[in-house]
């Protein structure tokens, strides 16, 4: 066999078992992937402890990337109506505990930001990229612990306003 055709058959293999190395996202009805990760603050945030409460998990790639800040700031502006409705917000992204300091610090983040340096959970979530960074996805936890909602694609600039959109028909008032 000639190296152009070596060459291509590799270039195949490799193709044809890359989705075998990254983890399915969990799929809408389904329990979500248990975490337990450390936030700017040094505390220790885990999904049990998030049981009974809808929860807004929401995956980024870097701290201080504009995307990525705006993001976090329409959160942060928006973060009384997620509390109104009884929602916690949680962003994620794989840098460490330090990185997640000075990035909540500098825009007055009022939620957690934690720190998946490891990158397991955004492998469980189905969410790590190729570059190692995780892709810009949510998932809507129910007090239940299972998937209510997945954002596959987001608009850093708008997103938390859908968020609290769909969050108003996906919360049923008790009583």
């Amino acid at each position: 066999m000639n190296a152009s055709l070596v060459s291509r058959i590799g270039m195949l293999l490799f193709a044809l078992t890359l989705p075998l190395c990254v983890a399915a996202e969990p799929t809408t009805g389904s329990v979500a992937p248990n975490f337990r990760l450390q936030d700017q603050h040094d505390a220790w945030i885990s999904l049990a402890d998030q049981r009974g409460k809808w929860l807004v998990v929401y995956f980024y790639p870097m701290d201080e990337t504009p995307g990525c800040t705006a993001e976090a700031c329409e959160f942060r502006d928006n973060i009384f109506a997620f509390r109104k409705l009884g929602v916690n917000v949680l962003g994620i992204s794989v840098q460490d505990v330090s990185s997640k300091k000075e990035f909540a610090a500098k825009h007055s983040l009022p939620f957690s930001v934690l720190a998946d340096a490891d990158k397991s959970v955004a492998k469980s979530y189905g969410v790590l990229s190729m570059l190692g960074f995780a892709r810009r996805e949510t998932f809507v936890i129910d007090p239940k612990g299972r998937i209510a909602k997945h954002y596959p694609d987001v608009d850093p600039k708008t997103h938390s306003k859908q968020l609290l959109t769909d969050l108003q028909s996906l919360i049923k008032p008790t009583g």
